[in-house]
């Protein structure tokens, strides 16, 4: 006979969606990383974007909050210290270190945009009205591109009379 923990414990338990208000809120933080209850929600989504799953919704969303998902398309949606060139056989071919990004909007204004890739890596960029609501804020986006801004080569010369 089995017995009924064996029969309960047996059945897989169901896995529960992302919560896109939770989503938001981690999203809108100034290091999603460092909210012990954020990680595994951001690592989640991550996940069930990378496989294909919708973005979740959030019912504050009608309050002017939001979240949204797109895709990367190197150059036109991708920032220019993550879009990579490669030489190709008629032209050059463009890639983004990251797959897409998740946008978020603060009563209805632009807040932040945290670029995400298949490996789990994730950088945000914040707009200059969370920065000054936040005070501090992870500044790995800005610290990238002002190194990508550094290693350009000079403009060229131009004659002035």
């Amino acid at each position: 006979m089995v017995s009924a923990i064996t029969v309960v414990t047996s059945y897989p338990t169901p896995v529960q969606a992302v919560d896109g208000c939770r989503v938001l809120l981690c999203l809108a933080a100034p290091s999603w990383r460092e909210i012990p209850q954020c990680v595994p929600t951001i690592q989640q989504l991550f996940r069930d974007l990378a496989r294909g799953k919708p973005f979740p919704s959030c019912g504050m969303s009608g309050t002017g909050n939001s979240a949204s998902h797109t895709w990367s398309n190197a150059p036109a949606f991708c920032p220019p210290q993550y879009t990579r060139v490669i030489d190709g056989e008629s032209a050059p071919i463009y890639q983004c270190d990251y797959s897409g990004a998740v946008s978020v909007s603060i009563n209805g204004a632009p807040f932040s945009r945290t670029w995400w890739s298949f490996g789990g890596d994730s950088v945000t960029e914040f707009s200059p009205a969370a920065k000054a609501q936040l005070g501090t804020w992870d500044t790995r986006f800005d610290d990238d591109y002002a190194k990508w801004l550094a290693a350009l080569p000079p403009p060229p010369a131009t004659d002035l009379p």
